[in-house]
């Protein structure tokens, strides 16, 4: 969950305290609630939804246990023991709040604390609670190491579970640099076909000759070079899983073919006059966005629905929130071990600057940047100046700057809530706040 989206409660009963609080939270969070007499909050935990509580150890009151933060601590836990709590302490009680920790307690902030240690501290719970809620979910999907914690990811991976053991076609969608492989790969890891083999093809970089030989298969003396019979991956994935990349970038002639061999489910080598039953399971990926594959200009729609009985869209990296820091951690583990370096600690400059960075390359530029982190670090700990970016990830950035403008903006608003809505006009027109005639003079106005 990202801060901004949380809901935090603070108990005190110093109103400076709380008065400074809110002013430093009420423009990072959802919403502060404060509360002075610590008698209120079961009362304010069972009639609100908060994801942190913060505590303050001692108050003025008569409950005479040694310590109030305790006892306040145990009646939160008997209530909701999934709440998160994170106690504010003075030096001299630091005993107790070491017990604190002991009794279901997330963290402690010593008085007087600094903001950015108390940002990071919610930061760090509420990705340690979201990492508890997600466990479960990302233990279904075995295999193929996924890796993320946000609530877009767990949709991803929510949605791999259920398909997974279907023999459904699906289509992954996602820029380039989200891992659109992994996700084909871990599909297949957890599916009824993942003894057999996995396949897979690069469509988009076969040429027109190629593509057939490639994907059928040819006979010897089909053509010039063809000195002995060769198996095409179709053959090759029987029984199994065939991965189809870039299916967006082939041409229609191609589409025409490859939809030939999945209406009939056999395959006819080059140089042969005998068909080849065939059973795989499709999956195929692009990087292009459903609406352009919905072209017929570019893309035949009959191909589509064959590819396309259960779509999976993979959010970019820029949209994961903290995912980025575990992703990081992940990439700095791997080129440690890989260039038999100390193991490295991330300094918050460095985590900063990660978060900071909207990542036009997604995963597989965070990799790149990491690994020549690592490369380049001359000491145990990263920090901003090893965190270096591609200028041609920029470059490719700049290109999309149209993406901007406020008419692209609004048509693509208008395609996402008429495709939500299964394309039932007067439910969108409501939804975008206008009215039927002002939304079909839209659709006109941008050719939809």
């Amino acid at each position: 969950m990202l801060l901004k989206h949380a809901n935090i409660l603070v108990v005190d009963d110093d109103p400076d305290v709380l008065i400074a609080l809110r002013l430093l939270l009420k423009s990072k969070v959802k919403n502060v609630t404060t509360e002075q007499n610590p008698a209120n909050l079961i009362h304010l935990i069972k009639t609100q939804q908060f994801d942190i509580v913060i505590l303050d150890m001692n108050f003025n009151g008569l409950i005479n246990t040694g310590n109030e933060g305790i006892y306040w601590l145990n009646k939160i836990k008997e209530t909701n023991k999934n709440l998160t709590v994170i106690l504010i302490t003075a030096y001299s009680d630091l005993e107790l709040a070491i017990r604190g920790l002991k009794q279901g307690a997330s963290d402690f902030l010593v008085k007087p604390w600094k903001n950015d240690k108390l940002i990071a501290a919610l930061c760090d719970s509420l990705d340690q609670k979201l990492s508890k809620h997600n466990k479960n979910a990302r233990t279904l999907v075995k295999g193929t190491k996924l890796l993320g914690e946000s609530k877009v990811m767990e949709a991803v991976f929510l949605k791999v579970k259920k398909i997974a053991p279907t023999d459904a076609n699906i289509l992954i969608l996602g820029e380039n640099g989200t891992g659109k492989d992994l996700i084909a790969k871990a599909i297949h890891d957890n599916s009824l076909r993942k003894n057999k083999p996995f396949v897979k093809v690069d469509v988009g970089a076969l040429t027109e000759t190629l593509f057939e030989s490639e994907l059928f298969g040819y006979k010897k003396g089909a053509f010039t070079d063809a000195r002995e019979d060769r198996k095409g991956r179709f053959e090759t994935a029987h029984g199994g899983t065939l991965f189809l990349d870039e299916i967006g970038n082939i041409s229609l002639q191609q589409q025409a073919r490859l939809l030939t061999v999945l209406q009939n489910r056999h395959v006819t080598p080059l140089g042969s006059n005998h068909s080849i039953p065939i059973d795989i399971r499709l999956i195929c990926a692009t990087n292009l966005q459903i609406q352009s594959l919905s072209n017929e200009t570019l893309f035949r729609r009959d191909l589509i629905y064959r590819i396309n009985t259960v779509e999976i869209m993979i959010p970019p990296l820029r949209t994961r929130g903290r995912d980025v820091v575990v992703l990081a951690k992940h990439f700095v583990e791997i080129y440690s071990d890989k260039y038999t370096k100390s193991g490295f600690k991330l300094d918050d400059s460095f985590i900063q600057k990660l978060c900071n960075y909207p990542f036009p390359g997604n995963v597989r530029e965070l990799q790149y940047a990491l690994e020549r982190a690592v490369i380049m670090a001359e000491t145990s700990i990263l920090n901003e100046d090893d965190l270096v970016f591609s200028p041609l990830e920029k470059n490719i950035q700049a290109l999309h700057e149209d993406d901007f403008k406020l008419e692209t903006v609004e048509k693509n608003a208008i395609l996402k809530v008429i495709e939500k809505n299964n394309g039932n006009i007067s439910k969108s027109a409501k939804l975008l706040g206008i009215t039927r005639t002002a939304l079909y003079r839209r659709l006109n106005k941008y050719g939809l």
